[in-house]
């Protein structure tokens, strides 16, 4: 359960920007990086947790190291918007472990993917039997990264360096 959104400090911006930064800092080493004592620090990190500010803490895992060579950004058009096609399309790709993200459009597209897979060939393939299998997909158009130039998971926080 979430608790009302606290009025945010400069010492509680700090502490989202630290966190954000190493989400496995102690509570001692991010209350000396706020100047604070550990116990009113810890009170603080347990607020913001509360609040839903944090949503939680992940470990970001190395895409190549695991054999994903590939990313693509599969754009999707569906054939129609009802209520029904829009949930029953939205349950199903998320069940897809290969779908990084998934985003609803405005524009041209309705959907935007991110999927990874080892290879061309078995993007290729992964597009053929799952991606187009996704109920009301009517056009599917792919586009290829071919250098990450920037992946952050970090918001910018006012106020905080």
């Amino acid at each position: 359960m979430s608790h009302p959104l606290p009025k945010l400090d400069a010492i509680d911006r700090q502490l989202l920007h630290a966190l954000q930064q190493n989400g496995r800092a102690t509570v001692g080493e991010l209350a000396e990086m706020v100047s604070l004592s550990p116990s009113p620090c810890w009170r603080r990190v347990k607020l913001l947790e509360e609040s839903g500010l944090v949503e939680g803490y992940h470990a970001r895992l190395s895409r190549r190291q695991l054999g994903y060579g590939v990313t693509g950004f599969v754009q999707l058009q569906m054939e129609n918007h009802t209520s029904q096609a829009t949930e029953a399309f939205e349950r199903e790709v998320v069940a897809l472990p290969q779908v990084l993200s998934c985003h609803n459009l405005s524009g041209r597209y309705d959907y935007q993917l991110e999927v990874v897979a080892q290879d061309l060939e078995s993007f290729a393939d992964y597009l053929r039997t799952r991606i187009r299998a996704l109920p009301g997909v009517r056009e599917v158009s792919t586009s290829f990264s071919l250098k990450e130039v920037k992946r952050s998971r970090s918001l910018p926080i006012d106020g905080a360096s």
